[in-house]
């Protein structure tokens, strides 16, 4: 479960980098095309985050690393909204790069 997991946090990444540049070259149907396929993504994650979870058990830590996961996605989420709407995003993407980094380590010490 673990690698279909990972595989999921790699493609919504990517597809996240892929709804911005498509945005960014003006080009927004295609934006809002990988944008529902990145949403898709968001609930795969969280299916298999939580399938991980019920394995592990309800500790502390994975607890933890669940709540800044989903951290992780509403920042991806909430990035990708507001710089199609035209609105700063520099808030949001500090918060992201900070609750990635904590996620990405819990992730890879648990």
């Amino acid at each position: 479960m673990g690698h279909i997991h990972i595989t999921a946090w790699s493609v919504a990444l990517i597809l996240f980098v892929v709804s911005l540049l498509l945005h960014k070259s003006g080009k927004e149907k295609g934006s809002k095309i990988v944008h529902m396929v990145l949403r898709l993504m968001y609930l795969a994650i969280i299916g298999t985050g939580v399938t991980m979870l019920t394995y592990t058990g309800l500790d502390v830590m994975h607890t933890l690393k669940t709540l800044v996961g989903l951290w992780v996605i509403a920042m991806l989420e909430m990035i990708v909204i507001r710089t199609k709407k035209g609105k700063k995003t520099s808030i949001l993407w500090i918060q992201f790069v900070v609750a990635l980094i904590i996620v990405l380590y819990l992730g890879f010490t648990l």
